[in-house]
């Protein structure tokens, strides 16, 4: 390793040096952080000022790079030094536009970009630039678990990217529902009617792509591995097993219908002319487009659509969600009577009809056909003559009625195929799929995680398709009830992250969020107590144990969290760029007042997903908050270690704030976990405090979307007036 040298770039762009002093930070990162080069610019990430860095880089030996001025989230192209270890100090978003105008405010805002320039110079020091992941993992085969439409658009997508993908069908052919439907609702204009479902033609492409492998009648007897080297043993129904070598997994098996067994009130599995969706679709099918009859032969005159029939239940008793696609396939299913016979007595009775994208026009169209749309809420389906009695209740005319049909059709909802690491009631309805899918060879279990729905695990909001299983993705109704259309974008999204998870495993890099980081958890076992925190709170299963039982970190698994460092109670788990120094030695380097001097210290640790981002972008808008806190990005609240907190309280911080991502089943954290190991943790603060002898309130935690600038700047200036109120730490002075 070559010697380190440091070197100090300060901008004076963007206003900075309109209201800060540079030439006293020059002296600061000079005298105090001891750099051995220290340059100022009036355009750092112009083509002179990244010049200027580059040359000293080149020419002068420099390996070290401390950038003062704006945001380490700003102008990262302009400052991509690979081969050179940077820290980045925020002299703009963070000082010059969150502190308030007036020259009553210059020797806060000055004391306030001095300290962050200290900052940088401390976390500089203590990094070192990534060497990379030297066993990368070159497999970039895609594994498509379940032959239906999502997973047949997934394995062609990644074909068609240049990539071979497996198929494993559990049936004996391709298809899923899609193959068992006579038509679909449309997905292009103009909207007026069912359209064929193509899955003829998909599987004809499927077949003659000499990229694609299918294995049908074949589930997965085990997986191992990780992104780039996963080995799926193929078992078929005959007993051989074929071992199947691939670098990225997508979980494309689908959903089976809510069992209308259960809701004998409405006819379910008790009268042989009231059927659900499925049903239906087979009924069409032997029709082929004529004239629709019964599973006894007679032709049906007259058909009712019972909507969200064991759906959107609030007793426990049912689902409790919306599939999302029954309205428009109930629409569709309509059409089908009116389609053969505009003479059938056509009704769809809803409570809410939702048919979001263009379902508006579909809806309208099947009003043109005569298809009669009525507000109601069933009460019970009963034999009548040879057919059936609804009765409902009219929500339109607030009374009790009922009417006869031929043949009554539930619109019941999609249950997940998700597997068996499902943590739910034995009652629960989703719980009707209970053999593994993936039977992954993980310490955390067969199967992806489960939400408390049923539905695999995937972050809806910033990460769909990702699961906590690195390189595996969730895709299509086994992530979430959809209808054709979203399947089909969900199936093409979660191809191209499969590609990318693989790229990246080939070069020994991070696959999501931090994707392109080439540092990775490196672990001290001299220094290990094997006390398994790290193995545990791992959200990803990146960390098993080897034969002496110590830590074994899967790198391809892992996603650069840093989790396991926050959970390891004696800090031998560090990343080269990223660990408990980096952040310890930017808390205990400031110009620390004394308890007199009234200008309390309220140290920040903010995530570097959300709450990062809506402190820079407070600054952005001019959002004024006190000159008084001292943020610091973390990569997530799941890194946060313990020691951080006491030494902050030791060095005399007067306050910490803690801003994470939201957590519980709706989590909004990027690394799914991090945020919950976080409260959890410290929540066993008090007691450090109480034996501190300091007030609880000097530690807070607060969880931040990125949208919460506004919120931002008022969570800081109310939390300081608090401290203020309360009193600086009598801790001031014995750091």
């Amino acid at each position: 390793m070559s010697e380190m040298k440091t070197a100090a770039y300060i901008c004076s762009g963007c206003g900075i040096g309109d209201k800060i002093d540079v030439k006293s930070l020059e002296k600061i990162a000079t005298r105090e952080g001891k750099m051995a080069l220290v340059k100022s610019h009036e355009f750092l990430c112009g083509e002179a000022g990244v010049g200027m860095i580059r040359n000293d880089i080149d020419n002068e030996g420099v390996t070290h790079v401390m950038i003062a001025g704006c945001s380490r989230r700003a102008k990262t192209e302009a400052f991509h030094f690979p081969t050179t270890a940077m820290a980045r100090a925020n002299l703009r978003e963070g000082v010059l536009w969150v502190v308030a105008e007036g020259d009553e405010h210059d020797e806060v805002r000055q004391e306030m970009a001095d300290d962050y320039v200290r900052m940088g110079c401390a976390e500089l020091k203590k990094m070192q630039v990534p060497a990379g992941n030297p066993a990368t993992a070159q497999n970039k085969r895609i594994l498509v678990v379940g032959g239906g439409f999502s997973g047949m658009t997934a394995a062609l997508a990644a074909a068609e990217a240049g990539y071979e993908a497996v198929i494993v069908e559990k049936t004996g052919e391709l298809g899923g529902w899609a193959g068992k439907s006579w038509k679909r609702v449309p997905g292009a204009a103009p909207y007026a009617d069912p359209q064929d479902t193509g899955i003829a033609d998909l599987i004809a492409r499927v077949k003659s792509s000499p990229k694609i492998t299918v294995h049908l009648s074949s589930t997965l007897a085990e997986t191992r591995g990780a992104p780039g080297r996963f080995a799926a043993d193929v078992a078929t129904e005959s007993g051989s097993v074929t071992t199947e070598e691939v670098g990225a997994i997508i979980q494309a098996n689908g959903f089976t219908p809510y069992d209308i067994a259960k809701l004998p009130e409405l006819g379910g599995g008790t009268n042989p002319n009231v059927v659900d969706h499925a049903g239906l679709e087979a009924l069409a099918i032997a029709a082929k487009g004529d004239t629709i009859k019964r599973a006894d032969g007679k032709e049906v005159k007259s058909v009712v659509f019972l909507q969200c029939a064991g759906q959107r239940d609030d007793s426990g008793k049912h689902l409790p969600y919306c599939s999302g696609h029954c309205c428009a396939t109930s629409i569709k299913q309509a059409m089908y009577f009116k389609d053969a016979n505009p003479n059938v007595d056509t009704v769809v009775m809803y409570q809410d009809l939702r048919v979001p994208g263009m379902g508006e026009d579909f809806y309208r169209s099947a009003q043109q056909k005569g298809v009669v749309f009525t507000k109601g809420k069933a009460a019970a389906v009963e034999p009548a003559g040879d057919g059936c009695r609804v009765a409902f209740r009219d929500l339109i005319l607030d009374e009790d009625t009922a009417l006869e049909a031929d043949l009554v059709v539930l619109a019941t909802g999609q249950v997940a195929n998700s597997g068996v690491n499902i943590e739910l009631p034995d009652d629960d309805p989703a719980k009707a799929q209970k053999t593994s899918v993936l039977n992954l060879a993980y310490r955390q279990g067969k199967d992806l995680p489960i939400l408390k729905h049923g539905f695999n695990d995937s972050h809806f909001i910033c990460f769909p398709y990702e699961t906590r299983r690195t390189g595996i993705y969730a895709v299509g109704p086994v992530r979430r009830p959809m209808d054709a259309q979203q399947a089909e974008e969900d199936a093409v999204g979660a191809a191209l992250k499969a590609i990318q998870a693989v790229e990246n495993a080939s070069l020994g890099r991070a696959a999501h969020p931090r994707s392109g980081d080439l540092s990775f958890p490196k672990v001290r076992l001299e220094g290990c107590t094997q006390c398994k925190r790290c193995t545990v709170e791992c959200p990803f299963g990146a960390i098993d144990e080897d034969e002496k039982r110590f830590p074994l970190f899967n790198e391809s698994r892992c996603r650069r969290c840093g989790t396991c460092m926050g959970a390891c109670p004696v800090r031998v788990i560090s990343f080269e760029n990223y660990n408990v120094d980096t952040v310890g030695s930017q808390i205990k380097c400031l110009d620390m007042p004394d308890e007199f001097s009234e200008k309390p210290r309220i140290l920040i640790l903010a995530c570097e997903n959300d709450a990062y981002p809506a402190l820079d972008m407070a600054g952005l808008q001019r959002h004024v908050y006190s000159a008084f806190v001292r943020a610091i990005p973390v990569r997530c609240l799941g890194s946060t270690n313990l020691v951080w907190i006491t030494d902050a309280l030791n060095s005399g911080w007067d306050g910490i704030i803690m801003m994470g991502c939201k957590k519980g089943d709706d989590y909004q954290c990027h690394f799914v976990k991090g945020s919950e190991m976080a409260h959890y943790r410290l929540s066993k603060v008090d007691d450090t405090l109480k034996q501190l002898g300091l007030e609880p309130e000097r530690v807070v935690t607060h969880e931040i979307a990125i949208t919460d600038n506004v919120r931002c700047a008022q969570i800081i200036n109310d939390y300081v007036a608090q401290i203020m109120e309360i009193g600086l730490s009598p801790m001031k002075g014995f750091g």
